[in-house]
């Protein structure tokens, strides 16, 4: 069973292993959400599966105990993100936290122009991890080498995107609805998409608001699973 912010009367036993859903707030770390959990719920093994960037929001699975060896059963779970590119201009890391490092025109660019560049990201194809990520290359982080002005080669990685809806253009800012496969990096997807529109682009907001068939809408916010295990503990 996973913990949802909308459950009551629940046996809860963090030790032996619970998941739950965690909705995780703007300039937070992944790991700070995990700390958060921990230190209220007084558990070391706490783990989550999937990072969100600091200026990311949204869904987060947190698994704690025996049930942290679940992980890789919601890492595998497709997933959807809801958020806006800034058409116009490229930054250093693809997204928000970066330099802006060029600037072009984008008033050229039509609804009809936006929506059919769209449709060229559907399906299965490669994409090349960003540097600035946390992967693994030589024992050090990506993200580390490339503050240090490294760049190294990158191998391709399998990615599915099934859905790629435009919800609304504001230019130079285009809201979108990406549903995709683990592994995918929408911040790369911003990239490339400036790049179809030849004008550039970079991510400037990102929420993930599913994993599988769990929602962020079920999600604790952190003051809400403060209160939710305060309550249930003044009950038993």
């Amino acid at each position: 069973m996973i913990t949802k912010k909308t459950d009551s009367n629940l046996q809860f036993d963090f030790e032996k292993g619970e998941s739950i859903l965690f909705d995780k707030p703007i300039n937070w770390s992944s790991f700070k959400a995990i700390h958060h959990i921990r230190k209220i719920i007084g558990v070391k093994k706490v783990g989550h599966a999937g990072t969100l960037d600091p200026k990311a929001t949204g869904l987060l699975i947190v698994c704690t105990g025996k049930k942290t060896k679940e992980i890789t059963k919601y890492q595998d779970l497709p997933k959807v993100y809801t958020g806006t590119f800034t058409l116009g201009k490229t930054t250093t890391t693809m997204d928000s936290e970066g330099e802006i490092i060029t600037e072009q025109d984008c008033s050229f660019l039509n609804d009809d122009l936006i929506i059919e560049a769209s449709k060229k990201f559907l399906g299965e194809t490669d994409q090349i991890p960003p540097m600035y990520s946390a992967i693994n290359y030589g024992g050090k982080k990506l993200y580390e080498l490339a503050r240090k002005g490294k760049t190294v080669v990158r191998e391709p990685r399998k990615i599915n995107i099934s859905t790629f809806e435009i919800i609304k253009i504001e230019l130079p800012e285009v809201h979108f609805k990406i549903q995709c496969s683990k592994g995918t990096y929408i911040r790369v997807i911003a990239d490339d998409f400036g790049k179809l529109l030849r004008c550039g682009a970079y991510l400037s907001s990102l929420r993930r608001t599913m994993i599988g068939d769990y929602s962020v809408e079920d999600a604790f916010e952190p003051r809400e699973f403060k209160d939710f295990l305060t309550n249930h503990l003044q009950r038993e």
